[in-house]
């Protein structure tokens, strides 16, 4: 098993508000609760330290609006 993850820097999530449609798919598939809907219903990062880089978020996202972006 690689060691990549734990040699990665922290995750950077970015969410194109404009392309988001508020499907609210990527915040029904976070494994941890990273992400959360705001008043209109779009995603919100509210807790990207929790983010263990999973890509379920941006692999699923009908519109391409999120992004999960790692510092090396």
């Amino acid at each position: 098993m690689s060691n990549t993850l734990l040699q990665l820097g922290p995750s950077e999530i970015k969410i194109k508000k404009h392309w988001c449609k508020a499907c609210g798919i990527c915040i029904a598939l976070c494994p941890k609760d990273v992400l959360e809907a705001d008043d209109k219903g779009k995603a919100v990062a509210v807790a990207p330290e929790k983010c263990t880089r999973c890509g379920m978020c941006e692999m699923h996202c009908p519109d391409f609006a999120i992004s999960v972006e790692v510092e090396r």
